[in-house]
């Protein structure tokens, strides 16, 4: 009775809020299927019991309702001009997942104003009670904007392929990350893989990379396939999950998810269960100090 008491206090208090992992999906480069995996991945995640939703910030050129089937009417945008309420920018999918469009237009936090700042932290609050996950599916590369964002979040997976370019490019995006703040969490995953070995050897070099010159230890998620159901699912418009659950790539995929879980359960373990908002401080702080 203590202990739902002092819950019922906390929530009374506020201090519940913020129990939702939020996570930032990059690339150092473009054409690295990064929102084939964020769709597909959250879609798993919510076959599993949690709640997810996605937040498609390749701004100007998000793909995330294409791959879900999916017209977006209304964006973030809409909602943070004060156009709309956020459950009126937000789609469901037939897996059980949600997501919103960043829309075009989007600058600088210390462009907004406090009042459009506030309601995107109203926002994220929001998300972060509401569901396990928030996934933001990043573009490419790193923008002013985008940058800000990314040193609130306190977990990243890096997509890569096995092409020296992108490895190069995820490692580099890793690294000005880092340098800005070395208490982030990488997970890193190499996609289109020929065969196992080559995605093994992949992950071991953006690791190896990592701690040897960094001294940052990264958790290997593993390597999905090149399988040719992707270009078909996407070309019906629907998550290869979805339409193929039996194919090397969807089996792949589920152990991936099953990985990750097990990851974050071990996490809540470590830290006793206690989830904080770090997210949501971090934000302020970087608005806040861009306007002193």
């Amino acid at each position: 009775m203590k202990d739902q008491a002092e819950k019922l206090r906390q929530k009374m208090l506020g201090t519940d809020v913020g129990i939702g992992r939020s996570i930032a999906v990059i690339s150092g480069k473009g054409g690295v299927g990064k929102s084939n995996f964020t769709t597909n991945f959250a879609a798993m995640l919510a076959k599993s019991g949690k709640k997810v939703v996605i937040l498609d910030m390749d701004i100007g050129m998000g793909n995330v309702h294409i791959l879900v089937g999916k017209s977006v009417k209304y964006s973030l945008k809409d909602y943070l001009d004060g156009n709309l309420a956020l459950e009126d920018v937000m789609v469901t999918t037939s897996e059980g997942m949600n997501y919103i469009s960043g829309g075009s237009g989007m600058s600088s936090l210390m462009d907004w104003s406090p009042e459009v700042f506030g309601r995107l932290l109203t926002a994220l609050e929001t998300l972060q009670r509401d569901y396990d996950f928030v996934l933001f599916d990043m573009g490419a590369g790193i923008v002013e904007w985008s940058l800000e964002l990314l040193t609130s979040l306190d977990e990243m997976i890096v997509i890569s392929t096995a092409e020296p370019t992108s490895i190069m490019d995820a490692y580099s995006m890793m690294k000005f990350i880092h340098l800005k703040d070395d208490s982030k969490t990488f997970y890193i995953l190499c996609n289109r893989a020929f065969n196992i070995e080559e995605g093994q050897d992949t992950t071991k070099r953006l690791k190896t990379v990592m701690e040897h010159f960094l001294k940052k230890e990264v958790v290997v998620l593993g390597s999905l396939p090149e399988d040719p159901v992707v270009r078909q699912a996407v070309r019906q418009q629907s998550l290869f999950t979805t339409l193929y659950p039996d194919a090397p790539i969807s089996r792949t995929m589920q152990k991936i998810v099953q990985q990750f879980l097990h990851y974050q359960n071990e996490m809540e373990e470590v830290h006793a269960g206690k989830k904080s908002n770090k997210f949501i401080s971090k934000l302020k702080s970087i608005f806040s100090k861009g306007r002193e």
